[in-house]
């Protein structure tokens, strides 16, 4: 009997402190059901957050940010960062730049000659000496 309390003795308090916590009061966990707009917003945000680290790791954008003194790392932690609201704005502003670079300057100049082309044949001006006739 003696053996018997010698190892039943030690074992007394770890019993106790199982049945007590076993017995303590458990906050209720609810459920619910998650809608398909969380979910497929919950993609989106990760789709869009992976093209805007896509695009920083472009070789132009990279040397680009390192003029401006912004690290790659400090950039991806910045987008790491944003919330889903934010990443969808980054990623709707990048939608809307245009793909070949500056359009702008090209598209200019592209119309300047077609007018002055334009003009040179219906003889208003004689900037082009192949089509205007003179030498």
């Amino acid at each position: 009997m003696t053996l018997m309390r010698r190892i039943v003795k030690p074992l007394v308090p770890v019993l106790i402190a199982a049945f007590f916590n076993m017995t303590m009061p458990v906050h209720p966990v609810s459920a619910a059901m998650v809608g398909t707009d969380a979910v497929i917003d919950a993609g989106k945000a990760q789709s869009e957050r992976t093209r805007v680290l896509a695009f920083l790791e472009r070789d132009d954008v990279r040397t680009q940010m390192l003029s401006l003194g912004i690290s790659n790392e400090e950039a991806q932690a910045r987008v790491a960062s944003l919330t889903d609201s934010e990443i969808s704005r980054v990623a709707a502003a990048m939608d809307q730049l245009p793909a070949g670079g500056d359009v702008g300057i090209i598209g200019a100049l592209l119309f300047i000659f077609i007018v002055l082309l334009f003009t040179d044949i219906l003889g208003l001006t004689h900037i082009f000496p192949a089509i205007s006739g003179k030498r």
